[in-house]
């Protein structure tokens, strides 16, 4: 575990969160516990999202918010080491917790707030049960399983409409830890409920610890889709079109279905060209919003070698709302953080959607969903046409034409 000490607020809302009075009331930094897997098998979008937590509390700090002690817990990539991660952090004094990135550790960390009364801001974690189990301290920036896939849907037609046609005949290939799965049964649920007229011919799942997935490739390309639904993280990916290279499977496209992973500099680096025209359709940054274009400046400038993806801005926009709430309740006392957060209302922010806003199950409904293509190596907006930064391209290049 590493302690950093902060303060907080936004870079560029200053106004907002800069309150004199009530900073000069609190007289003490405000601890603030953020859990992540920055080592394991989920260490590069943990290392990540670990980026945009400490990228947002120094600009936060420079910004002349409210005091705040940042405090970091590693999880290992073990969805058990929450609960243990986040009952450590309480006892060191932490009064509201950050994370935790992958669905099955952020439950467990729920399962140590819940009865503490530590509210619990959710910067990534997509299962619909994080805020369906009733916990009352949990705060989630970030989409359920069934709206990621309902907007890649849309996202999806929106395709079919730019480009002329949608493929035939899908297969869909997840990784089968509690995040695969949601996504997988939310596009079983939605794809004959919005009528998709595309026919999933197969499903298949791996497991998230494989490191051959060559089998689960040649059942893939067997089946002969027009369209490869993956589900997966960074190294999955990265095996997932390394093996339909060397076996020259070649669909028309390759949409991701809210899926992280290839949008991340650790696969565009691992893969290269081979990576290029792979879609995802995910949350993303607003590329069109003037207050990301300053965020991405900065980081570039910090981070010169990685990347500004969506780990790191909703990590980054849990500060912002972490910041908020600590500068409305005046102090870091958890049930006043609670009310607090149940309040917030932020209205110009970084991430593609609408006001952040948490219902009564403690869910922001108003994030929006793009489609990404990788371009040259590097993922560009594809959809909606709002938003849109470049046009997509279709039909997938063959393989063997970009050596």
């Amino acid at each position: 575990m590493i302690r950093i000490t902060r303060r907080a607020a936004l870079a560029g809302a200053a106004a907002a969160l800069a309150a004199p009075a009530t900073i000069r009331a609190q007289s003490a930094p405000v601890k603030v516990g953020v859990i992540l897997p920055t080592s394991g098998v989920l260490a590069v979008p943990g290392q990540a999202s670990r980026r945009g937590i400490d990228l947002g509390a120094r600009m936060i700090a420079e910004a002349g918010g409210p005091r705040m002690e940042v405090i970091h817990a590693d999880t290992a990539s073990r969805p058990e080491n929450g609960r243990v991660a986040a009952e450590r952090l309480i006892r060191e004094g932490c009064t509201v917790l950050v994370g935790a990135w992958d669905s099955g550790t952020t439950i467990s960390a729920a399962q140590a707030a819940e009865p503490a009364r530590i509210p619990l801001v959710v910067n990534i974690a997509s299962a619909p049960q994080i805020t369906e189990q009733g916990f009352s301290m949990v705060f989630r920036n970030f989409t359920p399983a069934n709206v990621l896939i309902r907007n890649a849907v849309e996202r999806i037609r929106e395709f079919g409409q730019i480009t002329g046609e949608l493929p035939r005949t899908a297969v869909l290939l997840h990784v089968n830890d509690t995040f695969g799965t949601s996504i997988a049964q939310a596009v079983s649920a939605l794809w004959t409920q919005l009528g998709i007229p595309i026919q999933i011919v197969e499903t298949l799942s791996y497991a998230v610890t494989a490191r051959d997935l060559s089998a689960e490739v040649a059942r893939a390309k067997a089946a002969n889709p027009e369209l490869l639904m993956p589900v997966t993280r960074v190294n999955d990916a990265i095996l997932i079109v390394r093996e339909m290279v060397r076996q020259d499977f070649v669909p028309k496209a390759i949409i991701g279905p809210g899926s992280p992973g290839p949008y991340e500099k650790a696969f565009t680096d691992a893969v290269g060209r081979f990576g290029d025209e792979y879609m995802v359709c995910v949350p993303w940054h607003n590329p069109r919003n003037p207050r990301t274009a300053e965020v991405l400046q900065r980081f570039a400038r910090e981070y010169p070698n990685e990347r500004f993806e969506l780990n790191v801005g909703f990590s980054f926009e849990a500060m912002e709302i972490v910041a908020d709430a600590i500068r409305r309740a005046g102090s870091g006392d958890p049930a006043a953080l609670h009310a607090a957060l149940r309040t917030t209302d932020i209205q110009d922010h970084i991430m593609y959607g609408g006001p952040i806003r948490f219902d009564e199950k403690g869910q922001n409904n108003n994030i929006g969903g793009v489609m990404l293509q990788n371009q040259n190596q590097e993922p560009k907006v594809v959809g909606p046409a709002e938003v849109a930064e470049a046009r997509a391209i279709y039909p997938l290049t063959p393989f063997r034409n970009r050596r």
